[in-house]
């Protein structure tokens, strides 16, 4: 089997592992961030903590690790406008929210008015993993805001979102 072939075969399976789909958003000052995740995990029971990642260079990542705080919304099968705005991506500055309904809570996190649930979360940790960060995160507030089901993403190839 040659390299390139033994390649394209991982990159199919990996593709097969299925993943929530969630809009990660973050506050840094005046600042505003957002972006599609596609990679997180519940972590830890007690204290209730999630995990996530975020390709290197990501602005949301600095914006992050700087205030420590952020939030996922999980969007539900309804919201695919919602994944057509956010996996679009902001330039440094855009409002990632313009025409968005959003709420703010505790964190003072930006969160999705309508999506399946929220998760407000206080950094704990980040580890280099590859050409991504994992963020390990503390859940300090929830809120269940819309019924339906959590919209769920399959890639193509393993190696490309």
């Amino acid at each position: 089997m040659s390299e390139n072939t033994h390649k394209d075969k991982i990159g199919q399976a990996l593709g097969r592992i299925a993943s929530g789909v969630a809009v990660l958003t973050a506050q840094d000052g005046q600042m505003s961030g957002a972006m599609l995740a596609s990679w997180y995990q519940q972590v830890s029971f007690e204290p209730p903590m999630v995990s996530f990642a975020v390709k290197r260079g990501r602005p949301v990542a600095e914006m992050i690790q700087h205030s420590k705080k952020l939030a996922l919304n999980l969007l539900h099968t309804g919201q695919k406008d919602m994944l057509a705005h956010f996996g679009r991506g902001f330039e440094p500055g855009q409002d990632p929210f313009a025409g968005i309904a959003i709420e703010r809570q505790s964190l003072g996190v930006p969160l999705l008015k309508n999506s399946l649930c929220f998760l407000e979360c206080e950094l704990r940790q980040v580890y280099d993993a590859g050409d991504h960060q994992l963020f390990v995160a503390e859940v300090v507030n929830a809120g269940n805001e819309e019924e339906g089901q959590p919209m769920v993403h399959l890639r193509r190839n393993g190696f490309h979102y």
